[in-house]
């Protein structure tokens, strides 16, 4: 059984930035392998045969929603105006086209892009289940599986959110580009998903797409699902004004209080967005410690309006961070966009600490996607983590003890030098290990996709 060392010039503990830190990782072999064994401060220089690590390292990011294959859209849906009705025309043409090898290559690359990122686990939201027309493919779960393999070639962890998507809206079947996404019923859903097993580095997740994309009297069969698993279960929730008012039309209540009804709503539950709530909602989701996945960058992006994150978060519900639709893949972006937003709506300052924000984009989003061991530099946790560079020039002259302030309000993506994920180099210098030319996988990959 061997052992690593690494020696951080900077790190993150988790409320103050450390110099001179050592981590040390059990090799494979142990019980604990891809895990840290110690943690020491106060190491002003590296100790023999120990890997340096300069700048700042921090836990690796969680990436707690992810839709892979939008990654396509990029700047395509950027031309002209529109809606979020609009753009989801053009992710259905996109979808269409998807086959287990073609979505295999794309998540390859959009999962390499995201460890250059310093993300170390995604929640993927997937929906994207059968071939084109609803048949299945012979193995029901070609496609999640496709997903599941693409993150072990890229090097990261995966949360794969299989998604229940029954209807095209309150009372009415799927649509013809909807098809592909439906199962028909929740029990459907439920038998071809339990068929999906857990990996080292891929846990099974469940996922209500909406309110009216799963109808009110199969809710609680995807509940169950989860709850008989103790596995985490996300929800796009409130994300439209339009569906809360057919919510409203259909049920006479808000889609919170239907899923509060039919007991979606708990403490492994995330609603992804929450954007459009009433006081009432918060209120229930704070209370059941029902989760928040705030996607700041989709959520500008599509002109969806800023949801209450902080009076959700001062009702109970923890706070994660998701790039969503990939328009950007950037969670420190994601984070400074939270405290930004929120400025902006309330004309004050202050809302979250840097070491806030970036607990919601490491612990907190790995606790929502059921990685509860990984997001912190201390004994007994995943060995996951990244660096950033504080010699950049966005990162360039702050404080090393500012380094929470400087990794949220002016690093970037583009910051990352090095991922480790489970112990093992992903990324290192900049480059991917697994991937050697991200850039040219993910142009071939969305080339592929286009009509």
């Amino acid at each position: 059984m061997t052992e690593t060392t690494y020696w951080l010039e900077h790190a993150w503990l988790g409320s103050d930035v450390e110099p001179g830190v050592t981590l040390t990782v059990a090799g494979p072999g142990s019980p604990r392998a891809g895990r840290i064994t110690a943690v020491h401060t106060g190491t002003p220089t590296p100790p023999p045969g120990a890997e340096p690590l300069r700048g700042l390292t921090l836990p690796g990011l969680a990436n707690a929603h992810s839709h892979a294959f939008h990654r396509a859209l990029r700047a395509t849906v950027q031309v002209g105006s529109g809606t979020f009705w609009t753009w989801r025309e053009v992710m259905y043409q996109v979808a269409h086209r998807l086959t287990p090898d073609s979505y295999h290559t794309l998540a390859r690359a959009v999962y390499a892009e995201m460890a250059l990122a310093g993300i170390t686990a995604v929640g993927e939201f997937h929906y994207v289940h059968h071939a084109p027309g609803g048949t299945p493919y012979a193995d029901p779960n070609a496609m999640g599986e496709a997903l599941i393999a693409a993150a072990a070639e890229a090097g990261i962890r995966i949360t794969l959110l299989d998604t229940a998507y029954l209807s095209s809206g309150f009372g009415k079947a799927p649509d013809r580009h909807q098809l592909r996404f439906s199962d028909g019923t929740a029990d459907a859903w439920a038998e071809r998903c339990s068929v999906l097993k857990e990996r080292d580095h891929a846990r099974i997740g469940a996922a209500i797409h909406s309110v009216r994309a799963v109808p009110a009297g199969q809710l609680a069969t995807v509940a169950r699902w989860a709850e008989e698993r103790r596995a985490p279960l996300h929800i796009h929730l409130s994300e439209q004004t339009a569906e809360n008012d057919a919510c409203h039309a259909a049920h006479g209540r808000t889609p919170t209080q239907l899923l509060a009804d039919h007991g979606v709503l708990g403490p492994r539950t995330t609603g992804v967005h929450n954007t459009h709530l009433t006081d009432t909602d918060i209120a229930l989701i704070g209370g059941s410690g029902t989760g928040t996945c705030m996607c700041p960058t989709t959520e500008r992006d599509l002109a969806d309006g800023i949801g209450p994150a902080v009076a959700l978060q001062r009702a109970g519900s923890p706070l994660s961070l998701g790039s969503d639709s990939h328009a950007v893949i950037d969670l420190f972006e994601e984070a400074r966009a939270m405290e930004l937003n929120e400025r902006l709506r309330s004309r004050t300052r202050g809302h979250w600490t840097a070491a806030a924000l970036l607990r919601a984009a490491s612990a907190d989003g790995h606790a929502a996607l059921g990685w509860e061991e990984a997001g912190t530099l201390e004994p007994g946790a995943l060995a996951d983590f990244t660096t950033i560079a504080l010699d950049s020039v966005r990162t360039a002259g702050p404080l090393p003890r500012l380094g929470a302030e400087t990794a949220v309000f002016a690093a970037s993506a583009a910051d990352v030098s090095h991922t480790v994920v489970g112990g093992r180099h992903v990324v290192r210098d900049g480059a991917h290990a697994l991937v050697p030319d991200v850039p040219k996988a993910l142009a071939e990959a969305v080339a592929a996709l286009r009509g």
